[in-house]
């Protein structure tokens, strides 16, 4: 089923979801074929106190139509939304309406059997499509991996400029041809480290904005193994030789990062949370009390941005820890994506 979220102005610091319930309209029809509903478990993007100005919202036409394609199964869904509250597609959406008020976001689930997804006249309708992350491993031939390289298929052929991280990388780049396989040098979790620009990437205007290297949200254990044909390296890091690329197909034109541009630090310690038993297992952190200590952290600094101590211990600067930095590659593709290619 297609999921619809509505344009509930995105307020600061605000968690709960049920607030906005009463808020939401009720069910109506889109294509004259499709149900939908409302996008009832939507929450607030969680932001601390901030200027607008110093997000760097977007000055963009109204009425933008996005589609976000939910990448995680059911049950992953679940063990997020009870984790932070809100799944991969809610952050997106909630990271979306927030840089593009007014946008009007819809939500697909490829990973879920029976799932109904657009067409291509469906697709092309869109002025944008973002492919979130996922558990799934792109190099298992599964139903649910069959689905999702299918859509992105799709969607390069119908044209329409996308956006993935994480595991929607890894999608496009197997819908494009390329191949994805289990990290070799080990996983990224928590933070991807000192992620460096090629010489195409300090050209490109996904990552306008950035320095030459930086940190950025990650949690992932696959990797692009190889880039497709049209696929062009845009940054990299010593754990991880693919971080940044653009890849054409056809008609079509994907931006993607490995990393987790739209994860605020409170999403990210939540994730740290739900991984404590492999992270212990794999040695990332000495006991589960040790992550909750380093999970704690990573949270207080959500809480309070400007903490220059616990910025310190964890080795972070404004490139997480300020919005504005943050949403950088997210920022740029939608001013792409509306202004033209």
């Amino acid at each position: 089923m297609i999921d619809v979220s509505y344009d509930i102005s995105l307020t600061a610091a605000i968690r709960t979801r049920a607030d906005w319930l009463s808020l939401l309209p009720g069910v109506f029809l889109y294509h004259d074929h499709i149900r939908l509903e409302p996008e009832d478990n939507l929450g607030c993007f969680d932001l601390p106190a901030v200027s607008a100005l110093l997000i760097g919202k977007l000055p963009l036409p109204h009425h933008l139509r996005f589609l976000v394609a939910e990448s995680e199964p059911q049950q992953a869904r679940e063990a997020r939304r009870e984790s932070v509250g809100r799944s991969s597609g809610e952050t997106y959406i909630d990271t979306l309406r927030f840089l593009a008020p007014g946008a009007v976001c819809h939500r697909v689930k490829p990973a879920d059997r029976g799932a109904a997804l657009p067409d291509r006249a469906g697709l092309m309708s869109y002025d944008a499509i973002f492919v979130t992350g996922s558990p799934l491993h792109l190099y298992q031939d599964t139903p649910e991996t069959r689905r999702e390289v299918d859509l992105m298929r799709a969607v390069f052929e119908a044209g329409v400029p996308s956006f993935g991280s994480c595991a929607g990388l890894q999608v496009a780049t197997v819908a494009a041809g390329g191949a994805v396989r289990p990290s070799r040098r080990g996983r990224e979790a928590g933070f991807a480290r000192h992620i460096t620009l090629t010489e195409a990437g300090h050209r490109h205007p996904l990552l306008a904005g950035r320095p030459a290297s930086f940190d950025a949200p990650a949690f992932h254990s696959d990797e692009v193994e190889t880039l497709p044909e049209g696929g062009t390296l845009l940054a990299f890091n010593t754990v991880t030789e693919v971080q940044a690329v653009e890849i054409r197909s056809g008609p079509g034109v994907f931006w993607g990062v490995q990393y987790h541009p739209e994860l605020d630090l409170y999403e990210v310690a939540g994730a740290l949370r739900r991984q404590c038993d492999e992270l212990v297992s794999d040695g990332y952190a000495s006991s589960s009390e040790a992550l909750e200590t380093y999970a704690s952290m990573v949270e207080a600094l959500h809480r309070v941005p400007n903490r220059k101590d616990l910025a310190w211990l964890l080795g972070l600067d404004e490139q997480v820890t300020e919005v504005a930095c943050r949403l950088t590659e997210l920022r740029n593709f939608i001013r792409f994506a509306t202004e033209g290619q």
